[in-house]
This record gives structure tokens, C-alpha cells and sequence, in this order.
């Protein structure tokens, strides 16, 4: 696959009409958010994770009688 720079890409895009401009710029704002999506599931994975691991320690916390309003 031939190397691509964003100068050439530019070049292209300065011939483009604007309704032609709208569908690359939804095409590449798909690519970019389809990528997004692939690194989501471990971030939220993770985040599960420290959520969990932060229950546990704060259960301690929780269950304090001034925590749940007994005196």
C-alpha cells in the first residue's frame, strides 16, 4: 500500500465540493470512533475492575452505624 501524507490528502480535499467535504468528514469521524470503540471495552473493564476493588475497601466505611444513620 502506497505511503499516504496529509499534505496529499489536503491537496485532495481542497478540490472536493462541500457536499462531497460532509461524507469525508462522517467517514472519517467513523473511522475514528470505531477505533474509540475498540479501546472502550478495556477501559471499561477496567474500570469495573477498580470499582469493585473500591467496594471492597469502602464496604468498611459504609457499614459504620454514623454512615447508616444509627446512633
Amino acid at each position: 500500500m502506497p505511503s499516504v501524507t496529509i499534505a496529499d490528502i489536503d491537496e485532495r480535499l481542497q478540490r472536493l465540493p462541500p457536499d462531497k467535504l460532509i461524507v469525508v468528514y462522517n467517514f472519517v469521524s467513523y473511522l475514528l470512533e470505531r477505533d474509540l470503540a475498540d479501546l472502550l471495552p478495556d477501559a471499561d473493564t477496567h474500570a469495573h475492575a477498580a470499582m469493585l476493588v473500591s467496594e471492597a475497601v469502602l464496604h468498611c466505611d459504609w457499614d459504620r452505624p454514623e454512615e447508616i444513620g444509627i446512633d
